[in-house]
């Protein structure tokens, strides 16, 4: 099974997850979240499959999400506009991410990837 992998290089849990999956075998194709930031569907589709609020998909500790104080929007804001507003930018999108055909992972939780992806 390929599962997508969205990550921004620079990130140095992205690049922690990625040794991850290469360590444990898991195939998943690559894309960088800044270059090729997720639209809004996608973004519905995804959050809709995790089960988590939309607001759980922010970078709640990145620079970009400070700089335009979102803390007070993201709390009052609909699913519906905070969607609009993660698809504006890909800094703005926790990460990394790992989407596979019924399950979204956000952030990298070792326990958690290891649980879903290995069984364990």
């Amino acid at each position: 099974m390929k599962y997508l992998f969205l990550h921004y290089p620079a990130c140095g849990t992205c690049r922690k997850a990625a040794r991850w999956l290469a360590e444990h075998g898991v195939e998943a194709e690559s894309r960088d979240i800044v270059l090729s930031n997720p639209g809004r569907d996608e973004l519905s589709q995804w959050i809709a499959t995790s089960g988590l609020p939309a607001r759980k998909f922010f970078n709640t500790s990145g620079q970009r999400y400070k700089e335009l104080n979102l803390k007070e929007k993201v709390a009052k804001a609909s699913d519906g506009e905070l969607i609009a507003l993660l698809a504006t930018e890909g800094k703005l999108v926790k990460r990394p991410l790992l989407v596979g055909p019924d399950f979204v992972l956000v952030g990298f939780r070792e326990e958690q990837w290891q649980e879903k992806l290995l069984g364990r």
